[in-house]
């Protein structure tokens, strides 16, 4: 290659093309005009309501012995069904993305279902089949397993609408691993599980990170899917988006929006640490 033609290419990568889209300013005043209009008013007038409480009615809100057990149910088991849906979303994407079979387009048009489907059909559906005269209720009522109507419900129901965030967040990541990666692996003597957490794991940490951070908000805020199958007895599987529903009902402004308070920070509280750690692993990791 001549002189010439290198000073070309270096003098292109200097001066890249102009972009169809506007600059940055105008970008970013779109981006903040935007995200200040649909999200940050909305919160902040609830977070103004709720600074009529002052921190002291906040507590006492929080406190309050079914408010606190609505709030446990929401968020532990939020976060147990991320994590089933980190475990077993990654298999789904692997599948998908690594190996060729009949109906595999099908079987992956299935994972955007609970995308489309209005959660409170999800919820009847789910009620029905797992129902103690269900199809799958029955035959686990004679081994004394309840799922409908209970805690399990609820886990059952936030796996269901939380996967395909997991599986669509992973598997891009996942075709852009060269195959090859893990033929050297083997090829230097690793084991299937070395190269699983050596070789694999680490490029799609990050993604995995952020497929539980979207699981886990989904399924903080999820209500249709929830209410027909949980029971909804107070203290043991109410959760606290219906817990505000009945305060609303109940013309409890005040409490209603304190629980919706105390939920955002919480969720905001457990997102900005996840999204700490994806930062952590990204640099730690890289990118594959």
């Amino acid at each position: 290659m001549s002189a010439s033609t290198q000073i070309v290419k270096r003098k292109a990568r200097s001066f890249p093309a102009p972009s169809v889209i506007p600059g940055f300013r105008a970008t970013f005043g779109f981006t903040l005009f935007y995200l200040s209009l649909v999200v940050l008013f909305p919160l902040s007038m609830l977070v103004i309501r709720a600074s009529e409480l002052g921190l002291a009615g906040l507590y006492g809100v929080a406190v309050e012995p079914r408010v606190a057990a609505a709030l446990r149910t929401s968020f532990f088991i939020s976060f147990a069904a991320a994590a089933i849906d980190v475990v077993f979303g990654l298999v789904t994407a692997w599948v998908l993305t690594r190996y060729e079979f009949p109906g595999r387009r099908f079987l992956d048009a299935i994972v955007d279902l609970p995308f489309a489907l209005p959660t409170a059909v999800a919820g009847i559906a789910l009620a029905a089949l797992y129902a103690p005269n269900g199809w799958l209720g029955e035959p686990l009522a004679d081994y004394d397993i309840k799922i409908a109507f209970t805690r399990w419900g609820i886990l059952v129901a936030l796996v269901f609408v939380g996967l395909p965030f997991v599986v669509r967040t992973v598997q891009p990541l996942l075709a852009e691993i060269d195959v090859e990666l893990e033929e050297a692996s083997a090829t230097l003597g690793a084991s299937r599980a070395h190269t699983v957490w050596r070789v694999l794991l680490p490029p799609i940490l990050p993604a995995l990170l952020t497929g539980f951070a979207l699981a886990f908000a989904r399924s903080v805020g999820e209500y249709g899917s929830v209410i027909f199958i949980a029971g909804n007895l107070a203290y043991i599987s109410e959760i606290a988006p219906l817990l505000i529903i009945v305060k609303l009902e109940q013309f409890d402004y005040a409490g209603a929006t304190g629980i919706a308070t105390i939920m955002l920070a919480i969720s905001f509280a457990v997102l900005l640490a996840i999204n700490l750690i994806q930062a952590w692993s990204q640099k730690r990791f890289g990118h594959v």
